[in-house]
């Protein structure tokens, strides 16, 4: 039985019924397959609108671009090229930016150098420090040795503070430091000045007062290091608090031999110089110069 046409009221045929009417051209057009013609925008667009719609036709072209890219092949009209818009700069070198290369693995070998490396270095300097500590204990790094506990020795500080040598011969070792330096600030208050000892200690060596006696021997040191180590550790009697140090029981080098020191053990284990006598400049068995022990005069 064939199909009847509908007829509508201005007696035109109507749209055919039945299941061919189903599949009429145009009845089941979809977006964004791409076996369908493009859509045509409505008559009653404004040019906004209008622009719009074009954009997203664009959009979609370009789908379809990417979807036959990615199955091997497509079914692209002749004539035809999708149109799309390219995407933002900042989107496109994000895509085309080559991806970061893997941070390189230090070698093990590297890593054993640099642990070894790192090793010897804090082991020498704690090695230097102990030496420095050492130096200090037994050549006279003391709490005097500051300006700030160099003015404190006056007046007779040292009673109520720590401000002198804690060991004997140090006592005396600061006084050749000092004179090599030309420091006599620090040197004059070594002695017991209540009892004007650093008055007696510069008229011993020839000089009016301790400070021009300070001065006036730095200029006959030719040596600071030398003669600043002069006075060097040597056996006393560890229950003794009054003791006798001669600089000629020493090798006096660098300058000139500084005489007969007596030295007194006062509050908080310090040692004050409490007494001085004349000496030679120069010790016997020493060269004037270098204070080096002299060699022998051939026999005849």
């Amino acid at each position: 039985m064939g199909h009847v046409a509908q007829q509508r009221p201005d007696r035109q045929p109507g749209p055919e019924q039945g299941p061919a009417a189903e599949h009429a051209p145009g009845s089941d057009l979809q977006p964004g397959r791409r076996d369908q013609p493009a859509q045509t925008p409505p008559p009653d667009l404004d040019p906004e609108q209008l622009r719009q719609f074009q954009q997203f036709q664009q959009f979609q072209d370009f789908l379809k671009f990417q979807e036959a890219q990615r199955q091997g092949g497509a079914e692209v009209v002749p004539g035809q090229q999708p149109q799309y818009h390219p995407a933002p700069a900042a989107t496109q070198q994000l895509i085309h930016q080559p991806p970061a290369p893997p941070r390189r693995r230090v070698p093990g070998w590297l890593q054993w150098l640099g642990k070894k490396i790192l090793g010897w270095l804090i082991f020498f300097l704690l090695l230097a420090l102990a030496l420095t500590w050492a130096y200090n204990y037994f050549f006279g790094s003391d709490e005097g040795d500051s300006t700030k506990s160099a003015a404190q020795l006056g007046g007779g500080k040292y009673h109520t503070n720590e401000v002198l040598s804690t060991r004997p011969h140090v006592a005396v070792q600061k006084i050749y430091q000092l004179v090599a330096e030309g420091s006599y600030e620090r040197a004059c208050v070594r002695f017991d000045n209540d009892r004007g000892i650093e008055e007696k200690f510069a008229r011993d060596l020839g000089y009016p007062d301790c400070r021009q006696a300070v001065l006036g021997l730095q200029t006959e040191v030719s040596h600071v290091t030398d003669y600043s180590r002069s006075i060097y550790p040597q056996y006393y009697d560890p229950n003794a608090t009054t003791l006798r140090i001669d600089s000629c029981d020493f090798e006096i080098s660098g300058g000139p031999a500084l005489g007969v020191f007596t030295v007194t053990k006062v509050e908080r284990g310090q040692w004050l110089i409490t007494g001085h006598e004349p000496g030679p400049k120069t010790c016997p068995g020493t060269t004037p110069d270098t204070g080096e022990p002299t060699s022998p005069s051939p026999s005849n």
